[in-house]
């Protein structure tokens, strides 16, 4: 066995690697990624968002988030525009499409929970929970939970 698998920083590393795939496999048939469906349920579920609002939900900055939003909107599933009352301040929100996608998409949790043996919501509740313990206890939970 190799001394990788001993390791918890590699184990996290490559749950977190697996579970990418299997949602890279799940969206390609719409041509989304993993973090650009992520904006999309944040979307979907919050409502309408800032940009600096869902880089603080998704833990990425503005160099990264960009792009990404940028390429859901060449897709038309997003539309921006600068808030009237401050125009520092742009606005993301889904469009029709984007809002269809959410129908389309809707298979998508359940199914990753399948792949993963999640076998009811105490234990997808429970599997958060250690993540979210996990995550506190490392340097820079502050700054993530600040963002």
């Amino acid at each position: 066995m190799p001394v990788t698998d001993e390791m918890v920083c590699f184990t996290l590393y490559s749950a977190a690697r697996s579970t990418t795939q299997a949602y890279r496999a799940l969206l390609a048939p719409w041509d989304l990624t993993y973090p650009q469906y992520l904006v999309l349920v944040l979307l979907w579920n919050e409502g309408v968002q800032t940009v600096g609002s869902l880089g603080d939900a998704m833990q990425l900055d503005s160099g990264t988030l960009s792009p990404l939003i940028r390429r859901l909107e060449s897709a038309g599933l997003v539309t921006k525009r600068r808030r009237a009352d401050d125009e520092r301040v742009v606005e993301v929100a889904p469009t029709d499409r984007g809002q269809e996608l959410r129908g389309e998409l809707a298979h998508v949790p359940a199914e990753i929970a399948r792949l993963l043996g999640v076998r009811d919501d105490a234990h997808r509740r429970r599997l958060i929970a250690q993540l979210h313990e996990l995550t506190a206890l490392l340097p820079g939970a502050d700054d993530r939970a600040n963002r």
